[in-house]
C-alpha cells in the first residue's frame, strides 16, 4: 500500500526540528522508520507532516559522561551493538539489542525510536528500566530528565510531550556487572512473548545487587523489584536463585493472545528470570 500524501521535512539540528513540530497540528517524527513506515503505508496514521531526524548528527553517537553512558536517540542499534563502551559499561543494553530483529533492521532502527514508540514487546524499554537510565526530552520551553520509571505511560504512550523530542539517553556505568537478556519467541525475530533483562552485581559469590527488567509482561516495560530485594546477599547458586525468582510476575499485568495466555506468561516470566540470574551472576 501507500502512504496517504504529505509534506516532508529533513532537519539538520535539533532546533530546526523543534521549530519544525511546532509549526502544525498534525506532525509525526520518523527515525528509523522502522514502526512508522508500516503504519503510513496501511494508512493507520496520515500525517499532514512528517518530520525526519536522520539528518541530525547531533542526536548519534555514544560517549562518556563521567559516571555515565550518554547514547543519542538517532543512535542506530548497529552502531550501539558495535560500541565498546557500551559493552563494557552497559552489559544488558548490548545483550539485548543483539536479539533485536536482524540485521537490516537493527542498521535502520535507533534506541530513541524504539524508546519512544514504547511498544511493551520491545527489547530495549525493560534493558533502560533496568539500568535506571535517564531520559533527556527537549521542547519549546527547554530541557528536562525523566527518570525511566517515569517514562512509560502507557501502552505506546510515553513522557514525550507535543512538541517534544528524546535527545540522548543517560545511563549510569554497571561496569563489572554481570548481564544477561533471556528471550522467547516462537518464530526467529520475532516480538518478544516475554522476555527478561537481569544485570547483577556479584561480590564473591554473593550477590551484592541485582537489576531486573521485564519484557511484554504488561501495557510498560515493568521492573522485577520483588526479585531485585529477594536476590541481595543470596549466594549466586541454583537453589537460591530459584527461591529469589519465584516473584518474578509479581505486580504484572500479562496480555492474553494468539501467543500465550496470561497464566503461560506469568510462568515463562518466572522461568525466564531464574534464568536470565543465573547466566548474569555466572552461576
Amino acid at each position: 500500500m501507500i502512504p496517504a500524501a504529505f509534506d516532508y521535512v529533513a532537519p539538520t539540528s535539533l532546533d530546526e526540528a523543534l521549530q519544525a513540530l511546532g509549526s502544525g497540528d498534525d506532525v509525526k517524527v520518523i527515525a528509523g522508520g522502522q514502526s512508522l513506515l508500516p503504519i503510513l503505508r496501511m494508512r493507520l496514521n496520515a500525517p499532514e507532516r512528517l518530520v525526519d531526524l536522520g539528518r541530525i548528527e547531533e542526536l548519534r553517537g555514544v560517549s562518556e559522561e563521567g559516571d555515565s553512558l550518554v547514547i543519542g536517540a538517532m543512535t542506530t542499534y548497529s552502531d550501539v551493538l558495535d560500541s565498546d563502551l557500551v559493552r563494557q559499561h552497559a552489559a544488558l543494553l548490548h545483550k539485548a539489542i543483539r536479539e533485536v530483529a536482524d540485521p537490516q533492521i537493527r542498521h535502520r532502527g535507533t534506541v530513541g525510536g524504539a524508546l519512544v514508540h514504547a511498544d511493551p514487546a520491545g527489547d530495549v524499554g525493560a534493558p533502560a528500566l533496568a539500568l535506571d537510565a535517564e531520559l533527556v526530552v527537549a521542547g519549546p520551553g527547554g530541557e528536562r530528565t525523566v527518570a525511566a520509571g517515569d517514562f512509560f505511560r502507557d501502552l505506546f504512550e510515553t513522557a514525550v510531550g507535543e512538541g517534544e523530542l528524546l535527545t540522548r539517553i543517560r545511563i549510569p556505568k554497571h561496569t563489572g556487572w554481570g548481564a544477561h537478556y533471556e528471550k522467547f519467541v516462537r518464530v526467529a525475530h520475532q516480538w518478544s512473548i516475554v522476555a527478561v533483562g537481569a544485570t547483577v552485581r556479584v561480590d564473591g559469590r554473593t550477590i551484592a545487587e541485582a537489576r531486573v527488567g521485564l519484557t511484554n509482561m504488561g501495557s510498560t516495560p515493568l521492573r522485577a523489584t520483588a526479585v531485585e530485594q529477594a536476590l541481595v546477599g543470596k549466594p549466586a547458586t541454583e537453589e537460591a536463585v530459584r527461591e529469589a525468582c519465584a516473584a518474578a510476575a509479581e505486580g504484572t499485568n500479562p496480555p492474553s493472545d494468539l501467543n500465550g495466555d496470561a497464566d503461560y506468561r506469568r510462568h515463562l516470566a518466572t522461568v525466564l528470570t531464574r534464568r536470565a540470574v543465573l547466566t548474569a551472576a555466572g552461576a
